[in-house]
């Protein structure tokens, strides 16, 4: 940011089982315990259509129980099974998949903060059950930028009355997060009704962090703005573009990221080897809520560069997609 990020974009040594497994944010019982919302991210952003092709190809329930009692060393499959669970409302089952995922694979935060989540919605009396607190704290532990865990912590200082600690903690999301991301729109509501139940005026503070975003797609990897972290194979904003950014409207610089990533789309057409471009246009498409064409990116990468499916899908899995 993007949970992806990510938050922004989740980052995983080789190897690593975090899928999709749960990129739903956030709300559920602690949230609705301090009278706020929730808010969804990555998993909910595609249109209906993507969701009835993705419901339609996708595996059973049943297929994905087998294929995860089948699994004793990689946590994808019982991450695959939690996600499916969580979608279809059963909370329970899904935290119980998640905590076979992250008995197999500990060092992944998505893993870790999805359980924490599962286990709030699960849970019928207790807005922010122990459990779900632990492994909010553990995803933290494992990467400092997980959007879930910070999110849920911050509805920990409300719950505990330390409203205005709450807020200042959600608005340092809110500026980690990209203009236009999908889950923008209800954290800035989560903020604005528990300011108000509170009486804390929060307009001039929420007004600065809105103005100092910039795209999410203008990220180290791409363009001059990138420095030494620049990579050869990807062309992104130079640093007036990232300043011209700044001074737009929400509107404005989502149209622009729009049309960069459009371009970015148009030119791995004809540079279809470009495994660093393939990359960005699945973040960037994450980012802008699309996980459908994610996934068809993902695939025209993988059918462009076969030899490299390996490591296609385990950015993609990082990015949340599956």
């Amino acid at each position: 940011m993007g949970s992806g990020a990510n938050n922004s974009i989740q980052s995983s040594p080789e190897g690593k089982s975090g899928s999709k497994a749960g990129w739903i944010l956030l709300g559920a019982a602690a949230v609705l315990a301090v009278g706020s919302i929730g808010f969804n991210i990555y998993g909910s952003g595609g249109s209906d259509e993507e969701a009835e092709v993705a419901a339609d190809s996708g595996p059973s329930i049943e297929d994905l129980r087998k294929a995860a009692e089948n699994s004793s060393d990689d946590a994808r499959p019982w991450a695959d099974l939690a996600y499916a669970y969580f979608e279809r409302g059963e909370f329970g089952d899904a935290a119980e998949a998640y905590e076979r995922a992250v008995a197999i694979d500990d060092s992944e935060a998505v893993l870790w903060s999805a359980l924490g989540e599962s286990l709030v919605y699960a849970s019928e009396r207790d807005p922010l059950p122990a459990r779900a607190l632990e492994a909010f704290k553990k995803a933290l532990e494992l990467d400092s930028q997980d959007p879930r865990a910070r999110y849920f912590l911050a509805v920990r200082q409300d719950l505990d009355g330390d409203h205005d600690g709450a807020i200042s903690s959600w608005l340092s999301l809110l500026s980690d997060s990209p203009p236009g991301a999908p889950w923008e729109g209800d954290l800035v509501r989560t903020i604005q009704q528990v300011g108000a139940i509170n009486d804390i005026d929060i307009e001039e503070r929420l007004a600065t962090v809105m103005e100092a975003r910039v795209p999410q797609v203008m990220i180290p990897g791409s363009g001059s703005a990138a420095g030494e972290a620049a990579s050869p194979n990807v062309r992104g904003p130079t640093a007036q573009q990232m300043a011209d950014a700044s001074r737009m409207t929400p509107g404005e610089q989502q149209d622009m990221v729009a049309g960069m990533v459009a371009g970015l789309e148009e030119r791995l057409k004809s540079e279809p080897k470009n495994l660093d471009g393939w990359v960005m246009l699945m973040r960037s498409r994450m980012t802008l809520g699309e996980p459908g064409k994610a996934r068809r990116a993902l695939e025209s990468a993988i059918a462009a560069n076969p030899s490299q499916e390996a490591e296609l899908r385990r950015q993609a899995e990082l990015l949340g997609i599956r």
